[in-house]
């Protein structure tokens, strides 16, 4: 069994401890490395290259949000789950737009950490129940179509989708890579949160891209 490979980043030891006992008893996870502060979590992240990154947002000389940015941007395939205090959806806005995939209250349970870990291992996102509410509320008042999430090129690439073109079709016409299309399509589900190509062409058609 490929274990999840994990590094913990909070400030308090105490925490870091509770966190490595619940998670190193599970069979399918191991503790790589321990960070203190944001800058410690950056340099791990590239040292140890894990799969998850479990990351307190308060900590000293670089924040949680800040540490997030940079570990994403030096590692895309470096998933961060957020750890805070916080149900405010500005903080959870603030962080998942850093790059996390998953958000996690600090009095959540061990089963939601285990939970929230094995999810944003396996490419999915996680939201502590208690803050779900907070973030579709604001998403609704921050985004009045779902379509303006999208970049125009990606635009392009799901009308395409929808009108049932192949990734190597739209790379010939968009004078694209394969690879860098099927990227595209990967965002493009995500940001409209989207499971399937049928869902995609309902989607198309109820906003008028295709008729």
């Amino acid at each position: 069994m490929k274990r999840i490979r994990i590094l913990l980043a909070d400030d308090h030891a105490v925490v870091r401890q509770g966190f490595k006992m619940i998670l190193q008893s599970q069979p399918d996870m191991e503790i790589v490395g321990e960070a203190g502060n944001g800058r410690e979590a950056i340099e791990l992240s590239d040292k140890f290259k894990p799969d998850v990154v479990v990351m307190d947002v308060a900590m000293p000389e670089l924040n949680g949000i800040e540490a997030t940015r940079r570990v994403t941007a030096a590692a895309p395939h470096v998933r961060v789950i957020a750890l805070s205090m916080h149900k405010d959806s500005v903080y959870v806005r603030e962080v998942l737009r850093a790059g996390a995939r998953g958000y996690l209250l600090k009095d959540s349970g061990s089963d939601d950490l285990v939970s929230a870990v094995r999810a944003v291992a396996r490419g999915e996102g996680y939201l502590s129940p208690a803050v779900s509410d907070a973030v579709l509320d604001d998403y609704r008042r921050h985004v009045t179509d779902p379509i303006d999430l999208l970049s125009s090129r990606e635009r392009e690439v799901l009308q395409m989708l929808a009108e049932g073109k192949t990734n190597k079709e739209i790379a010939g016409v968009l004078n694209l890579s394969v690879y860098t299309v099927d990227a595209h399509r990967g965002r493009i589900m995500e940001k409209l949160n989207l499971h399937s190509i049928n869902e995609l062409v309902r989607f198309a058609v109820r906003n008028g891209l295709i008729d």
